[in-house]
């Protein structure tokens, strides 16, 4: 086990200011900066790398752009020489992480934890370099400590501290119950910590309780307490909420290039750079760069299309981001996509609301006759403005907007 004793007094040298502004780029908080910057003085002196460690919960099947806000960091890291632990929590997922909750997060299943953690380790890859990447679960050192040892474990914090964390402290003043077993999940995230010996954690915001836990915790077991770095929530699409598939404001690492590119390409255009911070490989003297080129009257969609086939090309291909770019300035120009998804639908004739809730193309029927009532609906190019229609069998060429498509194949 790595004992305390970082010496305090290592020289800073240029290597390491270097190193600092690396991990510095787009981060919320570093803390504690002056002891992260010991411990890479220390590691540039002895050669040893330092131990990065982020967990995820595999609460979804897949990764999405804002999962890769922290993993671009752990992959700076890792080019700077270091260990990253990539830490699946399939034991903390069972539990259900409260952070940023106003009501208790249903546990997740055995089976569900499973089924998505088969995908997230591969998708990650796609940004962290598998050669330099140890993956570990929790369920490893969690699923043995048992009883007595989570009793143990329990017994280094108390009530009154996990009260300070404010999403626990706002739903206890507001008398909404929180269960027990959510302040299990802290010291859980926090054991981590302990058994993989980490030297810097990372994590979004909203973590930051979570990971001072686990730099509290290793030093009741007598380790070097862990540095805490914390990176910004992505907003999603919507510029608002942050990036979660269950707001639909996601873009997905794993969905079509097409899709993909026209998802970035609906991006306001102040947060476009945004993204570009967290999300670019491109330097801070290049985006700024880009801000003065539209300061001075550049389109900033010039940019944007940068960004999108930036971010395509880096999960998919340089190839298949042109042919998005291709693909999205044929839709722009009322052009429809050379791959659409088809589909059949029985029960001719069928109403226009159904079809199209059926189809995907709206949420619900009476968002499709809403869409129809705007104008905003065509079949076979001819815009649809009848909300009593009724669509025969044939197929079709249905269009929601500028950027939903089906064939529909309407049988009896």
């Amino acid at each position: 086990m790595r004992q305390s004793g970082i010496p305090s007094d290592c020289v800073i040298t240029d290597e390491v200011r270097h190193a600092l502004a690396i991990v510095r780029r787009g981060c919320d908080e570093l803390l504690v900066e002056d002891e992260f910057a010991q411990k890479l003085a220390y590691s540039v002196a002895t050669g040893q790398p330092l131990r990065i460690k982020l967990g995820l919960d595999p609460t979804a099947p897949d990764i999405h752009l804002g999962h890769t806000v922290v993993l671009n960091k752990m992959r700076q890291l890792q080019d700077l020489g270091h260990r990253v632990i990539f830490l699946i929590g399939d034991f903390t997922a069972l539990v259900g992480d409260p952070s940023g909750r106003n009501a208790m997060r249903p546990p997740l299943s055995r089976e569900q934890i499973r089924a998505n953690a088969q995908t997230y380790f591969e998708q990650a890859t796609q940004v962290l370099d598998p050669r330099k990447t140890e993956i570990r679960y929790n369920s490893e050192w969690s699923t043995a400590l048992g009883a007595e040892g989570l009793i143990q474990l329990a017994s280094h914090y108390t009530i009154a501290r996990m009260l300070e964390r404010e999403d626990f402290r706002r739903r206890y003043q507001a008398n909404v119950p929180i269960a027990v077993h959510e302040f299990l999940y802290p010291l859980l995230q926090g054991y981590d910590s302990v058994a993989l010996q980490a030297d810097l954690e990372l994590g979004g915001t909203d973590q930051k309780f979570n990971l001072l836990v686990g730099r509290e915790l290793q030093k009741h077991y007598r380790q070097t307490p862990q540095c805490v770095l914390t990176m910004p929530l992505l907003e999603g699409l919507d510029g608002v909420e942050k990036m979660s598939k269950s707001k639909g404001n996601y873009v997905g690492i794993a969905e079509p290039p097409n899709e993909m590119f026209g998802k970035l390409m609906r991006i306001s255009d102040p947060l476009m750079w945004r993204y570009y911070t967290l999300l670019s490989s491109r330097s801070l003297e290049e985006i700024e760069g880009f801000q003065r080129a539209v300061q001075d009257g550049r389109n900033p969609r010039d940019f944007k299309v940068q960004l999108a086939q930036e971010i395509v090309a880096r999960f998919h291909s340089s190839t298949a981001a042109a042919r998005a770019l291709e693909d999205f300035n044929h839709r722009a120009h009322g052009g429809i996509p050379d791959e659409i998804p088809a589909l059949t639908l029985t029960g001719s004739p069928l109403a226009i609301g159904t079809l199209l809730k059926q189809a995907g193309l709206t949420p619900s029927s009476s968002a499709a006759l809403r869409s129809v009532e705007q104008g905003g609906v065509r079949i076979n190019g001819a815009t649809i403005r009848d909300k009593a229609l009724k669509v025969v069998a044939g197929t079709y060429v249905v269009q929601v907007g500028k950027r939903r498509f089906a064939r529909v194949t309407v049988a009896f």
